[in-house]
């Protein structure tokens, strides 16, 4: 084991070989496709810090898994099945935990039933034993021009609805009780940011799998939660962080032949560590308000 882990760190800066590899195909789908993930993580994963969802994230992409694995029953593409998951996930948990108090015991239903459907699928399956566990890690190298495509276009539609509601939700994000009494449409606009967010963490999945996903949906955003109290601020660093992780964690496992979740989490988590010690050093030189 020490022999194996002793090659793959000294095959993790071996540029030259990433170099040949960056040359395939394949590989330059799966930077294309992390990037366009690397995106949409940054700009959700800051609304979903805000309004204290990470659980949410978690459901909603262990239950992608419920999806992709009734997809790869049934032979229909994997992407299909994660997305329809994760959507229907994030509906349920947007319409029936749009209380705070609640939220986290809707969660944990929904997810406990969600994962006892994925294990009676994926056992009726035995013969793809390579597939399942591509749905737990990730595997960003078998996306395809048709996964690609329609990873294109689902990142398309969630910006154009973000650019569209981004005001009004991150109004109910920070204060739903005043935005609720201002007239702001909360419950509708927690279903329509659910669905968002379904989208996001099923393409998560395929990238760093449904049990890791977190490291780009949440991670980036909590980093940059630590460093500014700007919204968009807090957005550009966040989509920075996450393309960092996503990009650079493929770089970094083409040559040791690694899964690239392992290079994403720890990517992400020395991001976030830097991000908190920057961020309490400028809280401590802050001046301290005088009293009167």
């Amino acid at each position: 084991m020490i022999d194996k882990l002793g090659g793959v760190l000294s095959k993790t800066f071996d540029f030259s070989t990433t170099a040949n590899l960056i040359g395939y195909d394949f590989v330059q789908q799966a930077l294309l496709a992390a990037a366009l993930l690397g995106l949409l993580a940054g700009v959700i994963g800051p609304l979903v810090v805000s309004r204290q969802m990470s659980f949410a994230v978690h459901g909603t992409s262990e239950l992608s898994l419920t999806g992709a694995a009734a997809a790869l029953l049934a032979g229909i593409g994997v992407g299909i099945g994660a997305i329809v998951g994760s959507v229907v996930a994030a509906v349920l948990f947007g319409v029936l935990g749009t209380r705070a108090r609640e939220r986290d015991s809707v969660i944990a239903v929904v997810l406990s039933f969600g994962l006892g459907l994925s294990v009676l699928f994926l056992w009726l399956g035995p013969e793809r034993a390579g597939s399942k566990f591509s749905l737990l890690t990730g595997q960003v190298v078998s996306v395809g021009y048709s996964g690609l495509t329609l990873l294109i276009a689902c990142t398309a539609g969630v910006l154009a609805v973000l650019a569209l509601i981004y005001r009004p939700l991150l109004f109910a994000s920070t204060d739903p009780e005043v935005a609720q009494a201002r007239g702001v449409p909360v419950r509708a606009l927690s279903v329509v940011f659910a669905v968002m967010l379904g989208i996001t963490a099923a393409f998560g999945v395929q990238i760093v799998g449904a049990l890791l996903v977190l490291a780009l949906l949440i991670t980036p955003a909590a980093a940059a939660a630590q460093v500014t109290a700007s919204p968009v601020r807090a957005t550009v660093l966040a989509v920075l962080f996450a393309e960092v992780a996503a990009v650079g964690g493929i770089l970094l496992s083409l040559a040791p032949g690694v899964p690239v979740s392992t290079f994403v989490t720890t990517i992400s988590f020395v991001i976030y560590l830097v991000c908190r010690v920057v961020g309490r050093r400028g809280a401590r030189r802050r001046p301290v308000p005088a009293t009167v």
